[in-house]
């Protein structure tokens, strides 16, 4: 084989590889849909990055007993109630309009990498999804997921922290991988989980 014949079969091979990754990311690239998920999501190897909004230590009057996770999707905030008037609150992604909710329920199930198949009605607006995707860092649920009583619902992870703060779900509650590591650790099956909008 000639030099220049494995140099152009070099650049053809890098081409065709290129082609099927920004196929891949064409797929995805319209991902707000996604439980959680979102554009350019499923970069791999893309780092969790650090939350545009630092969790804290903060005062919190409110009377629920201590380890009670309490989420206000109109701040856009989750506090784990330590008592003694302190909470921990966190930053988080919520659901865009038309899938915010409310409501109080225990976690009924955490994973670690936890695998992610999208429910009918989410592939009936996007037929395009995969049906199954493994757990791992291009997954839309993180590194970690707290799932919500009987819902479709989890508190999960993502690798996008520029999301925090905003309303781009579909009614799953995200964290960065980093906060919502911090937060498993901290919490039980059932744990008591209150949304308020």
């Amino acid at each position: 084989m000639t030099r220049a014949f494995a140099l152009l079969l070099a650049a053809l091979t890098m081409l065709a590889g290129a082609g099927q990754a920004q196929a891949q990311l064409f797929i995805f690239e319209d991902s707000r849909d996604i439980m959680g998920g979102g554009p350019g999501f499923f970069r791999p190897g893309m780092p969790s990055g650090s939350s545009p909004i630092p969790r804290t230590t903060v005062s919190f009057a409110a009377g629920y007993a201590p380890g009670t996770i309490y989420i206000n999707t109109a701040e856009r905030r989750l506090y784990l109630v330590l008592g003694n008037g302190q909470a921990i609150r966190y930053g988080i992604g919520v659901g865009r309009d038309g899938f915010r909710w409310s409501g109080t329920h225990r976690i009924s199930a955490k994973k670690e990498w936890p695998s992610w198949t999208p429910p009918a009605q989410m592939l009936r607006r996007r037929p395009d999804l995969p049906r199954h995707m493994s757990g791992g860092i291009d997954n839309p649920l993180g590194a970690r997921a707290m799932y919500l009583g009987s819902t479709l619902y989890r508190i999960h992870g993502s690798n996008e922290p520029e999301t925090i703060g905003q309303a781009v779900s579909s009614g799953c509650f995200r964290m960065t991988n980093e906060d919502v590591t911090d937060l498993y650790s901290r919490v039980r099956i059932g744990t008591p989980v209150i949304i308020r909008n």
